[in-house]
């Protein structure tokens, strides 16, 4: 007779086939290294850099081992299997899906619309706000739309790129310049530009990631991030800063050297930090984000005030992320914050269900 497992069934999913892959494999190690396991059974699927998914029999064995066990990083490779095979849910209890990927094919949108259609609840935003917050450029006009401040910006396809766009950047917003590839994250393909000539080198590394890139103009200000937590009722953390390592916050910076220097809670007024929260949420709501987001911004603090940067609806969580350090901050411990996001995908899954129910 088999015995009733009551823990909740977490399929954690990471890898995947963006720039941002071994990212995802090394926060996938810390929240399996954190998930109680007493309270979940997890299945660790692996999806390799060319798009096949397996279970990753590696990292189960070392779960079974005992949390110590695991390696700093996971591998997303081991035997192939299909994805609807992967997540399938359990026969005995609850099931949760908890897509640690980063980047397109994973944060954009498209694994969420499959879990949709498998009818799974799973950690985070959902189909729409995953691909609005993904994409820089569409991003840019929802937010706007909302009356959210933001940096002056550009967006191109590489169908409209002409050998004048260069100079038409300088003179729209003048020099430097950041472009970045706009479904991207981690600072994969971005470039500091501070020449014509830059640009135009800047684009052709960001157009090797993306068919659509961004353009904004280079804001002297302090980088501010907060850390969005909910559903229908979100909440932010306090507010952190980071001051780059390099010359701006990059991937080396933020995942290879430990360059930068983290500032946790930002050195700002009461009255700041009320505003940066208060705009995170907004930010959070406009996109139509659920479960988790790291909202940044740019603070000049003589000019315009708190910039709206990006919305990240999957940040990281490896051991120097500022999502997880930001909520440990504000009184959140690790484990706490991995259960409050499996709560938080169950609820949004049952009022989903009767919103579609027939």
């Amino acid at each position: 007779m088999t015995t009733h497992d009551p823990r909740i069934h977490l399929i954690v999913i990471f890898g995947g086939q963006s720039a941002e892959h071994d990212v995802s494999c090394t926060t996938a190690a810390h929240v399996l290294r954190a998930a109680d396991p007493a309270k979940y059974r997890i299945t660790p699927i692996g999806i390799a850099r060319d798009g096949r998914w397996s279970l990753a029999a590696g990292a189960k064995a070392a779960l079974a081992e005992g949390p110590d066990a695991l390696p700093g990083r996971l591998d997303a490779s081991g035997d192939v299997m299909e994805p609807t095979l992967a997540i399938t849910p359990s026969d005995d209890g609850v099931t949760v899906v908890v897509p640690l990927l980063h980047g397109p094919l994973g944060e954009d949108g498209t694994v969420q619309g499959m879990l949709e259609l498998a009818d799974l609840p799973y950690v985070g935003t959902g189909v729409l706000g995953s691909a609005v917050a993904m994409d820089k450029a569409m991003a840019k006009v929802v937010t706007a739309q909302h009356g959210i401040p933001q940096a002056r910006h550009l967006a191109f396809r590489a169908t409209d790129i002409t050998p004048g766009t260069p100079q038409h950047v300088a003179d729209t917003l003048g020099l430097p310049v950041f472009v970045k590839p706009a479904n991207m994250g981690s600072s994969v393909g971005v470039s500091k530009a501070k020449t014509v000539e830059a640009v135009r080198d800047a684009i052709e590394l960001a157009l090797a990631y993306d068919e659509w890139i961004v353009v904004e103009e280079a804001i002297n200000g302090r980088e501010i991030e907060v850390a969005v937590l909910g559903n229908l009722d979100p909440k932010a953390s306090v507010p952190g800063e980071i001051v780059p390592g390099a010359e701006f916050y990059d991937y080396e910076d933020k995942y290879v050297d430990d360059g930068s220097q983290s500032l946790i809670p930002a050195p700002l007024t009461a009255e700041q930090t009320a505003e940066v929260q208060a705009l995170a949420v907004r930010a959070f709501k406009a996109m139509r984000c659920e479960g988790l987001s790291r909202v940044d911004f740019f603070f000049e603090e003589d000019g315009r005030g708190f910039l709206l940067n990006e919305v990240n609806t999957m940040p990281g969580f490896t051991p120097i992320s500022m999502y997880p350090k930001l909520w440990i901050a504000s009184g959140m411990t690790y484990s706490a914050l991995i259960d409050e996001l499996v709560r938080l995908a169950l609820e949004r899954h049952t009022r989903r269900r009767r919103n579609t129910a027939h």
